[in-house]
C-alpha cells in the first residue's frame, strides 16, 4: 500500500527544488498534493508532474497560488485545498531561501534581515497558524518545517538566513509540545548543501559555501534526498517522532 494513501498535503514553495521533488514523491506515495507557490508557471509545472507520477497510486497534484507572507493569500490557498479535497493531513512549510545580499551582521542591510525573517520564519509561522485548525479538524497530522544546517553550525556571511532558520528550529520544538494533544507531529528538516538551481547560483564565487560543501562526507545532496525524509515525516511511520530537527546533510554537522 502507498505510504501516504488517503492523505492531503499542502506544500509551500512547491514549484521547484526540494518542494517540487517532495510534491512528486508525496504523489507517488498516494497523497493528494497541493503545490502552493508564488510562481504560477513553476507551480503549475510541478503540480502536473506530481499528478502524472501519482496516477498509478491514487495520488494527485494541483496548483494554488500562494504568497506565504500574506495572510489573505494563505487563507485563500488553504480554503481552496479544503474545498477540493475536504481535509488537510500534511503541512510542509518549504517556502524560503537565502540571498546573495546576505552577509555579516555588521555589514548586511537591514532590509535583507527583514526579508529573510518575513519569508522563512514569518511564512512558516503564518502557514502553521492558519493550517493547524484544519489539521485538528482532520484528527491530527504532520507539520514539516524547513530549517537548515546553518541552524546547527556556524556559516559566516549568512547572518540573516541563519537567524531565520534558527528561529524555525526553535518554533518547531515549541509547536511540537503545544499541539501534541491534538495528535499533530511537528518536525523540521535541516538540509546541508542541496544542489538546487538556486544553491548552484549562490555557490558561484562564495568561498564560505565552498568550504561548507567540502565538509559533506558523502557528497552534496540532491532535492530527492530531502524529499525522502519528508515522506517519512509525513507518513505514519513517524507516528512518535516529534519536535525533532533532523539533519539531511551528508554528515557535515559532525565535521
Amino acid at each position: 500500500m502507498a505510504r501516504l494513501a488517503g492523505k492531503v498535503a499542502f506544500i509551500t514553495g512547491g514549484g521547484g527544488g526540494i518542494g517540487r521533488a517532495t510534491a512528486e514523491r508525496f504523489a507517488e506515495e498516494g497523497a493528494k498534493v497541493v503545490v502552493a507557490d508564488i510562481d504560477h508557471a513553476a507551480g503549475e509545472a510541478a503540480a502536473q508532474s506530481a499528478k502524472a507520477r501519482g496516477a498509478g497510486n491514487g495520488g494527485d497534484g494541483v496548483f494554488v497560488a500562494c504568497d506565504v507572507t500574506d495572510r489573505g493569500s494563505v487563507e485563500a490557498a488553504l480554503a481552496e485545498t479544503i474545498a477540493r479535497f475536504g481535509r488537510l493531513d500534511i503541512l510542509h512549510n518549504n517556502a524560503g531561501g537565502a540571498s546573495p545580499r546576505d552577509g555579516p551582521v555588521t555589514e548586511v542591510g537591514e532590509e535583507e534581515f527583514w526579508r529573510a525573517l518575513r519569508l522563512d520564519l514569518f511564512g512558516t509561522f503564518l502557514c502553521a497558524k492558519l493550517g493547524i485548525p484544519h489539521l485538528i479538524r482532520s484528527g491530527g497530522g504532520s507539520i514539516i518545517n524547513m530549517s537548515s544546517i546553518v541552524a546547527l553550525r556556524a556559516l559566516p556571511g549568512r547572518d540573516c538566513y541563519t537567524a531565520a532558520k534558527g528561529g524555525i528550529a526553535a518554533l518547531t520544538r515549541s509547536m511540537a509540545v503545544e499541539y501534541a494533544p491534538y495528535k499533530i507531529r511537528v518536525n523540521a528538516i535541516a538540509p546541508g548543501v542541496v544542489l538546487t538551481d538556486r544553491v548552484r547560483r549562490l555557490m558561484q564565487g562564495s568561498e564560505d559555501l565552498e568550504r561548507l560543501a567540502a565538509t559533506h562526507l558523502l557528497g552534496l545532496g540532491l532535492p530527492g534526498h530531502v524529499a525522502e525524509m519528508a515522506v517519512y515525516l509525513a507518513s505514519d511511520e513517524s507516528a512518535i517522532t516529534t519536535g525533532q530537527v533532523l539533519s539531511v546533510d551528508s554528515g557535515a554537522t559532525i565535521r
